[in-house]
């Protein structure tokens, strides 16, 4: 590797910075290079420029670190060097074609975005901003090599201090643990559980506050009303929304023309009891108490991570079964879900397992042919916590009817193992799984009718997009090209899409941060239009025709 000066720490800023940008390997640009131009290149979601010039610049930097380990691996096996004449050459040739490849791939950024959001029905850009991406990705470029030269200049300070008092390679190998050590300490506690503080606070502030808006409910069977067993204040931000929407009555009445009931909805916040046991508990009684189990379905949600339950996965269900429904649900955290998933991943499984284990066990309690039909639902987290908190095997002399998880993470236990498991020939992003009596997936486009197949006793579906980097996003992606990405592909994912080591890692980290930025029905945004195909597959209502669902799907994409 080539010599590259130590940091005088002494120096001004301006001034190490330059000699860092004289000192960059020319293999390491070269390789940098081509790795910043096929960041360029689309993936699932469209990007703005500015999360593609960070995409780009970590791409650039990751690319970099490629190329001084390859030149490393030269002079460790003493290949022939070319002379210090041939190496400035080689140094200004890398520097043109550098900037000609760079600039040649920027310019069609825009083109490459296109593909994209001409799939997802979104107006194409003119341009993509080549300038401001690149000079953001330079300086991201420039900040992650600070970083990675002030870790070596760490490295070496320690090792050649421990070199008085031991050997060489032991002295080496303990500097580098040192050093990762500290830089991880700094990173994990200063800077991530600093930000990690402020966003704890502003969430729980957020989900505390009260929508003057929404005043509780004076219906005295209704959550959070004066007679239910749940304060109204304790319900947070999203358990009072979710109460106090959905279809009434009238509204389900008036769109078949005939008498409904109002569906039951039921949720206890984080605030209601001390642990996920005592909430489920309350969950139970607060369902005894509003009469859920004399409806003709129940549904148990597992929300998102900050307690939220997608309108469009519930109201279309609640017109599909005419309000004869009821539904229940448990908060267990007010973070996002994936700072939920790093901060605190063992609540959701709890709270989905207490759930689950409590309406369950009264359930079975009760004569079969006077209980409801019970069926459980998750989007996202809640998907994936759903998943966990049934085993199959402790319920099969006594299953449930059903389940719809829609863009269950890829984390999903259950879900990787149907996929891994499914039938040859059949694509990762619409497996079938053996003879699809039990499991079956969709997406935009309803592939639940197939050919020959029957449905068993229980019914399980997945509805899932192929554009939902939630889903699909696999860590394995940095080495190997993911299953997904074969033909044929989903309907939504641009086939200009190509699998590159490291970049589409990297790119598929970037997808997941924005999945929720997609229009509805791409990415992690499900229509309301793909969830009726799916309940009415998991469900099976009756009285409904094949005209009240075309009118239902008409009425929720005017909505």
């Amino acid at each position: 590797m080539e010599h590259l000066q130590q940091p005088d720490l002494s120096r001004p800023l301006p001034f190490y910075l330059a000699n860092l940008l004289r000192s960059l390997s020319t293999s390491g640009l070269l390789v940098g290079v081509i790795f910043f131009a096929v960041s360029l290149t689309p993936s699932l979601i469209p990007r703005p420029y500015l999360i593609q010039a960070v995409i780009s610049g970590a791409s650039l930097a990751a690319g970099y670190a490629i190329g001084v380990l390859l030149r490393w691996l030269w002079s460790f096996f003493e290949l022939p060097e070319p002379t210090s004449r041939r190496t400035r050459t080689l140094k200004i040739a890398a520097a043109i074609v550098c900037i000609a490849a760079a600039a040649v791939f920027l310019w069609q950024v825009a083109g490459w975005q296109n593909t994209v959001r001409n799939i997802m029905g979104l107006e194409p850009i003119e341009s993509a901003e080549p300038v401001r991406l690149g000079l953001i990705a330079a300086l991201m470029f420039v900040v992650l090599i600070f970083l990675a030269r002030l870790f070596r200049f760490t490295f070496r300070v320690v090792s050649r201090w421990l070199q008085y008092f031991l050997t060489r390679p032991i002295a080496n190998a303990l500097g580098g643990l040192i050093a990762l050590a500290l830089f991880w300490s700094v990173a994990n506690g200063v800077i991530f559980k600093f930000a990690l503080r402020a966003a704890d606070s502003s969430f729980q502030q957020l989900d505390a506050l009260i929508d003057p808006d929404i005043a509780p409910p004076t219906d005295p069977a209704k959550t959070g009303s004066a007679a239910s067993l749940v304060r109204w204040d304790e319900l947070g931000r999203q358990g009072r929304q979710f109460i106090a929407s959905g279809p009434t009555a009238a509204e389900i009445g008036a769109f078949f023309g005939g008498a409904a009931p109002d569906p039951i909805r039921v949720y206890v916040g984080l605030n209601s009891a001390d642990t996920a046991r005592q909430r489920a508990r309350l969950a139970l009684e607060e369902l005894k108490r509003a009469g859920g189990f004399e409806r003709k379905s129940l549904i148990v949600v597992v929300p998102t991570g900050t307690g939220w339950i997608d309108p469009e996965a519930l109201d279309p269900l609640e017109y599909l079964l005419h309000g004869d429904v009821a539904s229940v649900a448990v908060q267990y955290s007010y973070l996002t879900s994936w700072l939920s998933l790093l901060v605190e991943p063992g609540y959701g499984a709890d709270a989905a397992n207490a759930l689950f284990d409590e309406v369950y066990g009264y359930w079975t309690t009760l004569p079969k042919d006077r209980r409801p039909k019970l069926y459980l639902h998750g989007l996202s987290l809640g998907a994936m916590n759903s998943q966990g908190s049934v085993d199959l095997f402790d319920i099969i002399s006594d299953p449930f009817q059903g389940a719809l998880w829609s863009g269950p993470p890829f984390q999903s236990g259950l879900w990787r193992s149907v996929t891994a498991d499914r039938v040859p020939g059949s694509p990762a992003w619409l497996p079938r799984y053996r003879d699809s009596s039990v499991i079956r997936f969709t997406n935009q486009e309803n592939a639940l009718d197939i050919p020959g197949a029957h449905w068993g006793a229980m019914r399980i579906v997945y509805l899932q997009y192929a554009s939902d980097p939630v889903t699909f996003f696999d860590p394995r992606a940095f080495y190997r090209e993911p299953d997904w990405m074969r033909v044929p592909r989903g309907p939504d994912v641009s086939p200009a899409l190509k699998w590159f080591p490291v970049v589409t890692g990297l790119q598929l980290l970037a997808d997941m941060a924005m999945a929720t930025t997609s229009p509805m029905g791409h990415g992690h945004v499900y229509a309301p239009d793909d969830y009726i195909d799916a309940w009415v597959a998991v469900t099976e209502p009756q009285g409904v025709t094949q005209e009240d669902l075309m009118r239902l799907k008409e009425w929720f994409k005017e909505r």
